[in-house]
């Protein structure tokens, strides 16, 4: 059985299809709105975070023999955590990520290391600031932006209570707010970015499935300034970022385990 972090939409199509391919599945995800499709389809699902002790005894307890991490490009954590369960466990960890963003040397596009260094460039630039990067660091931006007469600072984030609160908490207007859940084509982004009159929006590089991430291209295709924040840099060691190649590893490992005497 193989332990399945299915942190993104891509990613539980990804179990959906290993789970086509027979091979066994128990995916964990942190919301009860990701467990729905990979219960349709038939996937046993933990529901939760699980710290590093707590994912290890889960792989002992189900007796899972690989490890595939397909979190969330920015969920440092729940790497780290899934790494370190399979070295104590001595199991194999193999990475699933999204590719990275191609547009990166766009003369559009600022790229910087962290939330506060986006903060900063955002500061400096002044107009109406679109944030896309979730609720987590809304703090490290409203503390530098919400003050300036020069910016007016959009929040765009997903539309429940905790998200509306926090935003309320900041002092973030609610004309200013766009709670809605995504995915976001290309026509509703232009709409928005129009709409509020957007000269800078900032993003994380969390790419997208087929390597377009459509608010990116969006906005460089309206000429809007963009600012976005890399990667955390973490050693996979085992990483792969099509469904095929994890589908293909998973194979050959088991024909491994099965030929091994």
């Amino acid at each position: 059985m193989v332990l399945f972090l299915a942190g993104t939409g891509d990613a539980r199509r990804l179990a959906v299809c290993l789970h086509r391919e027979q091979i066994a599945l128990l995916a964990t995800v942190v919301t009860e709105n990701a467990a729905g499709s990979l219960r349709k389809a038939g996937i046993p699902v933990r529901v939760g975070r699980l710290a590093t002790q707590e994912m290890a005894s889960l792989i002992r307890e189900r007796g899972c023999s690989h490890v595939v991490d397909a979190s969330h490009p920015f969920a440092e954590e729940a790497s780290r955590n899934a790494i370190q369960a399979a070295r104590i466990c001595g199991i194999p960890y193999i990475r699933y990520e999204r590719p990275v963003c191609p547009y990166k040397n766009h003369p559009g596009i600022r790229v910087v290391s962290s939330y506060e260094e986006a903060a900063e460039e955002a500061a400096r630039r002044k107009g109406t600031i679109l944030l896309t990067t979730g609720s987590k660091t809304l703090h490290i931006f409203a503390g530098k932006l919400l003050l300036d007469p020069e910016i007016c600072l959009v929040v765009r984030l997903l539309p429940n209570r905790d998200n509306l609160e926090k935003c309320a908490e900041l002092g973030i207007r609610q004309k200013n707010i766009i709670a809605m859940q995504g995915p976001f084509g290309k026509e509703l982004n232009r709409a928005l970015y129009r709409h509020y009159g957007i000269t800078t929006m900032v993003t994380k590089e969390s790419g997208q499935a087929g390597s377009v991430d459509e608010k990116v291209e969006s906005a460089l295709e309206l000429g809007i300034d963009v600012i976005m924040i890399s990667r955390p840099k973490l050693d996979y060691s085992t990483s792969f970022s099509t469904a095929e190649e994890v589908v293909a590893v998973l194979r050959k490992l088991r024909r491994s385990e099965q030929d091994a005497p």
